[in-house]
């Protein structure tokens, strides 16, 4: 007997949470505000919109479901099942952050501030998520197929992500590297600078769209589901022994670059998730390039 689905609400804690958990009360988070001119009211007032939103949502999963709750902090530690039906509440973000620990599970995405969030990801309304849940388990419903992108080290260790991946130093230093296609004979392109980002379509809408910017926007940038992906190098320092010639390039399906580590330390991390990012140490490499797997955005 196959299991029903289990709806599984994805949330973070909101700026009102994170408040309290900083200053201990109400009334010492509204002092904190109020002495720097502003007011807790529209923090609260987003607060409990968003568990508005979380309690309906709840309220909305079928009675022969099952249904669980994870916490963004705890991405990395829940278990995602094969029947699990993935509903983020909250940002587009939100979104981004879970991606790389599914494996094709559909994602419906709550927006719980209309207006404030670009509702890029979170397409949908709370009021939405009953007739959003049945459509992500029926025959022939209707979902994009969102392109991600993935790091390979040499070590086997594997990361994913929806918007980039950005390779660089753990701090404010310099990193220094090769740089090529994956495959090349020659060793690439010594190169020292503030990191290498690699994004998709769905990244177009921000940091890469702000790296190609600063480059003219000569490359189209891709679609969401389009099977490319750009890359950019940040800041690439000139000198006797480092270059700048591979600064900027695509990549399709099938296709890879190549970084290998001639510094102490590179951390490799995607759509922010700094906690959850690998390290690589001098000789290591890593390739990067289309995901096999993709996301599943119920549309």
């Amino acid at each position: 007997m196959s299991l029903a689905p289990r709806a599984v609400l994805v949330h973070r804690r909101t700026e009102y949470e994170e408040l309290l958990a900083r200053h201990g009360t109400h009334g010492q988070a509204a002092f904190f505000l109020s002495s720097r001119g502003r007011s807790i009211d529209e923090v609260a007032r987003r607060h409990e919109d968003t568990r508005q939103a979380l309690r309906e949502v709840a309220a909305a999963v079928p009675l022969t479901w099952r249904s669980s709750r994870v916490e963004r902090a705890d991405l990395d530690r829940f278990l995602f099942a094969p029947e699990d039906v993935v509903v983020v509440v909250g940002q587009d973000g939100l979104v981004a952050n879970t991606a790389k620990y599914l494996s094709g599970q559909p994602v419906v995405g709550i927006d719980t501030d209309p207006g404030r969030n670009p509702g890029v990801l979170v397409r949908h309304r709370h009021a939405d998520a009953a007739a959003l849940l049945r459509a992500a388990t029926a025959a022939g419903g209707r979902a994009e197929e969102l392109t991600m992108v993935e790091a390979v080290a040499d070590d086997t260790q594997r990361l994913l992500a929806l918007n980039e991946i950005y390779l660089g130093p753990p701090g404010h230093q310099t990193a220094r590297y090769r740089l090529g296609p994956d495959g090349e004979t020659a060793p690439g392109e010594a190169q020292a600078s503030s990191g290498v980002l690699v994004g998709t379509g769905t990244g177009a809408t921000g940091w890469l769209r702000s790296l190609w910017l600063e480059r003219g926007g000569t490359m189209p940038l891709p679609a969401p589901c389009d099977a490319r992906l750009l890359w950019f190098v940040r800041e690439a320092w000139p000198s006797p022994a480092t270059g700048t010639s591979r600064v900027a390039g695509e990549l399709g399906r099938g296709q890879g670059l190549r970084l290998t580590v001639e510094s102490d330390r590179v951390v490799v991390f995607g759509d922010g998730m700094e906690s959850d990012a690998l390290e690589l140490t001098w000789g290591q490499s890593v390739r990067l390039g289309i995901a096999e797997r993709s996301l599943r955005l119920v549309t």
